[in-house]
C-alpha cells in the first residue's frame, strides 16, 4: 500500500538546508540527470478567471509525480480553504504509487526554499532586514526559509492589508531567534528592507518601484497567472530580473508579462533563469547598488525533488497511513 504522508510529516522531512541543497543540484543537473517537467496545465473553472485547476506533472529516471491544485477563492465561505493540493508520487520503473503526499505543505516548503536559494545568489551578502508582504499561508514559511538560509539577518518586518493578520503572523513567528515586527507603513518598511519578499494573491500592484532603495533584492512568488501582479512596472524596470524558468515565466508571470505589454521593458530584460544563475552563465548581482529581482511561478520539478526527499526520508520507517 502507498504511504499517506501528512503536512506535519512533510515539514519534518524537509529541513531547509537539505531541501535547498537538493533544489540547487536539480537546477544545475546535467541533461541526462535533469527532471522532465511539461509546462503546467492551468484551467480556469469560472468565466471571471478567479477559480483554477492546476496540474503539474514531472519525472526523472527514479520517480514520476503529479500535483493537483484547486484554487477556489470562495471556498472558505463553504467550510473549505482557498487552495487545496495533493501530490501523487509513483515509481518511474514500475509505475506503482509510492505515496500520497500533502500537496499544500510540499508547495509551501519548496516555494520558500527556491526563493531562499535565489536570494543566496542575488541578495547582498550583508542583508540584515527582511520584509515579507502578505499574511497568507505561504508568508510565514517565506520568513522561515530566508532566516534559516541567511545568518546575517537581524530582523523581520511583516506587512499585510489587514493589520490584525500581520499581528497574528508576528505572534506565530515568535519562536524565531530574531525580532519580528508588524509594519504599519508599507513604503517606509520597503525603504528599510534589504530583502523584500512578496507572497500575495494580488491582481494589482502592491509594491512600487519608487520605494526601493539601491541594493535591495526583491522576491516575487504570488502572481502565477498573466492577470495577476504584485509589482508595478518600475520594480521590474529597475531590477536585474531572474526567473525560475524562462518558458514558464513568459507564459504565466504577470509581473513580467504586464511590464512587457506596457513597453516598460523588453524581453531581454529577463537576464536568465535560476539554472543560468547557479551555473554562472549569467552574473547575478554585479554591484552593491544593484536592485535584483527573482520571479517564481513554481515548477513541477521542484515538487518532484521535494516529494522524493519526503518519500526517501520515510522509506526506512514503517508505512505511514
Amino acid at each position: 500500500m502507498p504511504a499517506v504522508i501528512g503536512a506535519e510529516q512533510v515539514h519534518a522531512a524537509l529541513p531547509w538546508s537539505t531541501l535547498v541543497r537538493a533544489l540547487h543540484e536539480a537546477f544545475v543537473a546535467s541533461a541526462d540527470q535533469r527532471v522532465t517537467a511539461p509546462t503546467r496545465h492551468a484551467h480556469a473553472l469560472d468565466d471571471a478567471g478567479r477559480e483554477h485547476l492546476l496540474l503539474m506533472p514531472a519525472w526523472n529516471t527514479r520517480a514520476l509525480g503529479v500535483k493537483l491544485v484547486t484554487v477556489l477563492p470562495e471556498a472558505p465561505q463553504h467550510g473549505g480553504r482557498t487552495v487545496e493540493a495533493s501530490y501523487l508520487l509513483c515509481d518511474r520503473v514500475t509505475g506503482a504509487l509510492r505515496a500520497l503526499i500533502d500537496g499544500e505543505a510540499l508547495t509551501l516548503r519548496r516555494t520558500a526554499a527556491v526563493s531562499a536559494l535565489a536570494a543566496q545568489h542575488l541578495a547582498r551578502a550583508d542583508a540584515r532586514t527582511l520584509l515579507v508582504i502578505g499574511t497568507g499561508r505561504l508568508a510565514p514559511w517565506m520568513v522561515r526559509a530566508h532566516v534559516a538560509s541567511r545568518p546575517t539577518l537581524e530582523r523581520v518586518l511583516v506587512w499585510g492589508r489587514s493589520p490584525a493578520r500581520a499581528q497574528d503572523m508576528q505572534h506565530a513567528l515568535r519562536d524565531l531567534s530574531l525580532p519580528v515586527a508588524a509594519a504599519e507603513d508599507l513604503a517606509a518598511a520597503v525603504a528599510e528592507a534589504d530583502i523584500v519578499s512578496c507572497a500575495t494573491t494580488s491582481h494589482t500592484a502592491v509594491l512600487c518601484g519608487t520605494w526601493l532603495r539601491p541594493g535591495t533584492h526583491v522576491d516575487l512568488v504570488g502572481a502565477y497567472t498573466p492577470q495577476m501582479r504584485e509589482t508595478d512596472d518600475a520594480v521590474i524596470a529597475r531590477s536585474r530580473v531572474f526567473v525560475d524558468d524562462r518558458a514558464s515565466a513568459m507564459a504565466e508571470a504577470g509581473d513580467v508579462l504586464q511590464a512587457l505589454a506596457s513597453g516598460a521593458v523588453s524581453a531581454n530584460h529577463v537576464l536568465g533563469d535560476l539554472g543560468d544563475l547557479l551555473r554562472g552563465r549569467v552574473p547575478g548581482r554585479t554591484a552593491p547598488e544593484d536592485i535584483t529581482c527573482f520571479k517564481s511561478v513554481g515548477l513541477a520539478m521542484e515538487d518532484l525533488v521535494a516529494a522524493s526527499l519526503v518519500c526517501d526520508h520515510f522509506s526506512s520507517s514503517s508505512p505511514l497511513r
